[in-house]
This record gives C-alpha cells, sequence and structure tokens, in this order.
C-alpha cells in the first residue's frame, strides 16, 4: 500500500536532516515516558529506556569515534588550471579500540569554481570503514584544479554521524590550512611580430627577433645550422675548405609589454568562458614565450591589475604568473583602458611591442583610436589580440581596420583554440 505524498515527503525529510531525526526521536522519547508515567505499565517503561538509550548512543557514539583521531593532509601549493592535483589525508588512531565508519571532508573552494561561486562548505572525500588501534589510514586522491586563483584550502575535518545518524558531529584540524595557487592554463607561441628597440643597439644582453635585421659588420665564424644562407663569405669559406658566414651586430633588441583591460566592464561571456578569462591566459603564454625568447617583459593593467617593471628569467615570469592567477576587476571608478594606454606610455621605450586588447574597450564606446595613434607616433610597436564579442554573448560591435594602422591583429571566438589562432 503506497503511503499518502506528505507522509512519504515526511519520512524523506527524516531519513536525510539529522536534526529532524534527533527531535523526533526526542519526542518520542518524551512521550513513552509521559506515557509510561500516566499508566505505569512495564512495557511502557521498557520502551521509553530503549527510546532514551538510543538517544543516547546516537548523541555520544560519534563524539566518542572522533575523539583523539589525528588527522593530517598533503596538498601543493601549486597548479595550474585543469591540472589534477593529489590529496593525501592520514588518520590515525592512538587508542586501542577500532573505530568505525569516519567520514573525511575538506574545504576546497576550487573544486567547482569554474561552473559557479566559490563554494565556502567542506567538500566530502571519503569514508574510512575502520581504523584499527594504534594504526593508520591514508585516503589518496586527485580533484582538478578548476579555476585560476589563490585559495585558502581547509581546514580538513573528520565527521561522523555512526550508528544511528543522528547527530553530525565533526572536528577539524586547525594545522591543516593552507594556500594553493593555481595559475592560468597556458599555450606555446611559436613566433610574434616583434621589432626592436633601438636605444637598446649593440647591448647584447636581449634576445634579437626575427625581422629585425642586422647592422655592423662583427666577424667571422663558422656556419652553424640556421644561419641565413645570404650572409656566408664565399671567399673565406674557400680558403678555409669550412663554410664561414658573416656575424653582425644586432640591430635592435625587442622587448614586451602587455596591457591587460581591468575595468568592470572588460568582460563578455561567464566564468573561464569569458573574454576576461581569455585574456588572462593569452597574456601568460605571451609571458612564457617572451621568456623562453630571453625578452624583458612588463605586465600593465588598471585597478586590482598589476604594474610590473622591465625584466626577464624565469625568477620574474614566476612573479607575473603569480600576479596573473589573482588579477581581477578594478574596483569603481575604473579608468577607462585609453587613458591607461596613454599613462603608460611615459614609461616605455621606443621599439617596444605593446600587447593591446581592445575589443571590450571599444565596445564600450572609448575613444581608444587616437591613443593608438599617439602610441605609435611615440615609437610603440602595437599588436592588438581582437575578441569576437557576439560568440561570448556580447554585443555586435565591429571591430576597427586595425591593420590599416600597421597594428597586427589575432582575433579569438569563444570556440576558438588560441594556439592555432597564434600559430597560423
Amino acid at each position: 500500500m503506497a503511503l499518502p505524498a506528505a507522509v512519504s515527503a515526511f519520512l524523506d525529510r527524516v531519513q536525510a536532516w539529522p536534526r529532524l531525526r534527533l527531535t523526533v526521536l526526542a519526542l518520542l522519547t518524551l512521550m513513552a515516558y509521559v506515557a509510561a508515567v500516566n499508566h505505569g505499565r512495564g512495557l511502557l517503561w521498557g520502551l521509553a529506556s530503549l527510546f532514551l538509550a538510543a538517544l543516547v548512543t546516537g548523541l555520544l557514539w560519534p563524539r566518542w569515534l572522533l575523539h583523539r583521531l589525528e588527522i593530517s593532509r598533503r596538498i601543493p601549493r601549486r597548479a595550474a588550471e585543469d591540472e589534477e592535483i593529489e590529496l593525501a589525508i592520514r588518520v590515525r588512531n592512538p587508542g586501542l579500540l577500532p573505530r568505525y565508519l569516519v567520514e573525511v571532508a575538506d574545504r576546497l573552494p576550487f573544486v567547482g569554481a569554474a561552473s559557479g561561486p566559490l563554494s565556502r562548505e567542506p567538500v566530502l572525500l571519503g569514508q574510512l570503514g575502520s581504523i584499527g588501534g594504534g594504526q593508520e589510514e591514508t585516503l589518496s586522491l586527485r580533484v582538478r584544479a578548476e579555476k585560476r586563483g589563490r585559495y585558502a584550502v581547509g581546514p580538513v575535518q573528520l565527521q561522523s554521524a555512526f550508528p544511528l545518524g543522528l547527530a553530525q558531529i565533526s572536528r577539524g584540524s586547525a594545522d591543516s590550512r593552507a594556500s594553493l595557487i593555481i595559475y592560468p592554463s597556458l599555450f606555446a607561441i611559436e613566433a610574434l611580430p616583434l621589432r626592436g628597440c633601438p636605444r637598446l643597439i649593440h647591448r647584447g644582453e636581449r634576445s634579437l627577433p626575427h625581422g629585425a635585421g642586422s647592422s655592423e659588420y662583427r666577424s667571422l665564424r663558422e656556419y652553424q645550422p640556421g644561419d641565413p644562407p645570404r650572409h656566408i663569405h664565399w671567399p673565406s669559406s674557400a680558403r678555409s675548405n669550412r663554410l664561414m658566414v658573416r656575424e653582425f651586430e644586432p640591430l635592435a633588441a625587442a622587448a614586451l609589454a602587455i596591457a591587460l583591460d581591468c575595468h568592470p566592464g572588460a568582460q563578455a561571456g561567464e566564468g573561464r568562458r569569458s573574454t576576461f578569462e581569455l585574456m588572462v591566459k593569452v597574456a601568460a603564454s605571451l609571458a612564457r614565450f617572451a621568456t623562453e625568447q630571453g625578452l624583458p617583459l612588463r605586465l600593465l593593467g588598471a585597478g586590482n591589475g598589476p604594474e610590473q617593471e622591465r625584466q626577464s628569467g624565469d625568477a620574474h615570469f614566476q612573479l607575473l604568473l603569480e600576479t596573473l592567477a589573482q588579477v581581477d576587476f578594478a574596483p569603481l571608478p575604473a579608468p577607462d583602458y585609453a587613458s591607461l594606454l596613454i599613462q603608460q606610455s611615459a614609461s616605455a621605450e621606443p621599439g617596444e611591442t605593446l600587447v593591446l586588447f581592445p575589443a571590450c574597450s571599444l565596445a564600450r564606446g572609448e575613444a581608444l583610436l587616437p591613443a593608438l595613434m599617439q602610441l605609435q607616433a611615440q615609437g610603440l610597436n602595437l599588436l592588438a589580440v581582437l575578441f569576437d564579442l557576439p560568440s561570448f554573448g556580447g554585443p555586435a560591435t565591429p571591430n576597427p581596420d586595425l591593420e590599416a594602422l600597421g597594428i597586427p591583429c589575432y582575433t579569438l571566438g569563444r570556440d576558438d583554440d588560441p594556439r592555432e589562432v597564434f600559430n597560423r
């Protein structure tokens, strides 16, 4: 016989909520004792005692299960987006008696961060069936680092409602709090249309970008794979019976600056499939390209966006990655993107390549083109990364013909592979 819908719903609530189960059992215990006092029958006293024993057991047993248990957790401090990280949680029972059905939970705010707001509730990681006296158990699992950012992880905690599920008792470990930084995901960039900085001629500490050219003759040396054939010095090659090439001083050395648009209106789309998150991913990949090429690099932004000195090397790249992992929108009132570019142009070197993300600022109606022409007049080389805003759910704003100004452009849509776009 099927139960009425209201009764079935009530029983489901009783089963799902420990506090409701506890309340129901407490009321049954009270009613049984009232009935036993009023009627004086042994059966009623036995039933009341049984309810009371179940109530006491359900409240005290979970506390005893967790008493003196020791817990610790090992988690890496750094990870990259979409990387699987390993958690190792060790639980030790220093007592003599075994403990049963102990659950392990941890606060992992990055879990589910790619699809919604950060969760502050502990995540149930697993259950330990039994832990013998004087023994320890290790729970190992892998979770995905879903979204860039710096996260406060923990504390890890043990919890139990065994045996009757009347009360969920938890006990955490204050020493298990940790910080996890998740870097933006990267993609490989094989080449960029960079130009040189004439002020840095003949210094020699910066890499020569492809197509920068050469200037004064310096010396002859033996040919190496990859040397341009037009630099082979045939008379010297004939005399020495070896291919010799002419070596030149670099005409100029390249440098790179990345200008982030951190205005609160600089986003179309949601979550990781948004223009802001894609901008951060592109910026991190450009930074890795510059680091691999030995190019000086600086990062510019508004509000909470970063501003760093022009440096190169792995240590600078690591600092930049940590900055990009945490960069967010600037607080209001935020300066417009065009004003940011003009302000930062004062510290730019002529010939430096400035990477722009102008799509969202143009959609906001900012007068960006005069600022770009002013930057070019100051001797800066510009490179634009545009977004196809309608594919992200944004406004259908036509992009200006930046290539007519001599600005190389890369255009990214929501479903495009950035690696393919940059390496065509």
